[in-house]
């Protein structure tokens, strides 16, 4: 597989809410010019927020990377204020890290954290699909089926960024089937931190499993099988959560160091 390249690219990516434009009606017109001037900062951090995003969740940007602001300014083109902006709010998602000394880098979740966020998942997403299995309609399940075949296009051509970003998406698109837009925010962290675990504590993994694992799933909701769909849920996210190494032998120097 080719390494991925850890360059910013400005995606339109649909796991994060766009920020609300700013300015209302009635005021004077400074004031709407401020308002006006606001909401046009606020849409440009957000925009790198999501790019950064997009680009961890589809593996272009590896953990530990380095985040140079003045760098990202200059692709963004616009200020450093903005972009630091935007990192305080990847840092509050804990996709990056800020320190002092080191500036922004791409998260390095623990082993810990990663278990926390796979159990934080089995919670939410198995009374989640519970819901989905007698509230969905039909013409929800078609939009389902329909993702699904972006999903097998992307697994098929191999491209790894948008299989990526269609497998994570596959949770987050449920929960808003569900008109829950906290937990369908919830999700899109989740899984996005789930993707920066995956880069760093995945074995072999199979994008070929998760996407039949996905129809498996669509397949019981669209039956309305409750108990079906959720014990596939939770056999799904154990079946990634076994594909990650975490637990990494201890540093035993005579081991490692064997013929």
């Amino acid at each position: 597989m080719p390494r991925p390249a850890t360059r910013l690219q400005v995606i339109k990516t649909p796991t994060r809410p766009a920020a609300a434009r700013a300015g209302a009606v009635g005021r004077p017109t400074a004031a709407r010019s401020s308002g006006a001037a606001d909401g046009s900062s606020a849409n440009a951090t957000q925009r790198i927020a999501d790019s950064i995003t997009a680009a961890i969740v589809e593996r272009r940007l590896m953990p530990g990377t380095k985040l140079a602001e003045q760098k990202i300014a200059d692709i963004f083109k616009v200020s450093r204020t903005l972009v630091r902006q935007a990192l305080n709010q990847l840092s509050r998602d804990k996709l990056i890290t800020l320190e002092p000394a080191r500036g922004a880098r791409v998260a390095e979740p623990s082993v810990e954290e990663a278990r926390q966020v796979f159990e934080t998942r089995h919670l939410l997403e198995g009374a989640m699909v519970r819901r989905a299995a007698t509230e969905l309609s039909k013409a929800q399940i078609v939009e389902l089926r329909s993702h699904l075949r972006d999903e097998e296009a992307a697994v098929r051509r191999t491209d790894v960024p948008g299989r990526t970003r269609l497998l994570a998406d596959f949770h987050v698109v449920l929960a808003r089937m569900l008109g829950n837009e906290v937990l369908a925010g919830i999700l899109a962290e989740l899984v996005s931190r789930s993707s920066l675990i995956a880069l760093m504590y995945q074995s072999a993994h199979s994008a070929e499993h998760s996407f039949a694992e996905h129809v498996a799933i669509v397949d019981a909701l669209e039956k309305r099988d409750v108990r079906a769909a959720v014990r596939l849920m939770e056999e799904h996210l154990q079946h990634v959560e076994r594909n990650l190494r975490l637990d990494p032998r201890g540093h035993d120097l005579e081991a490692a160091l064997a013929p």
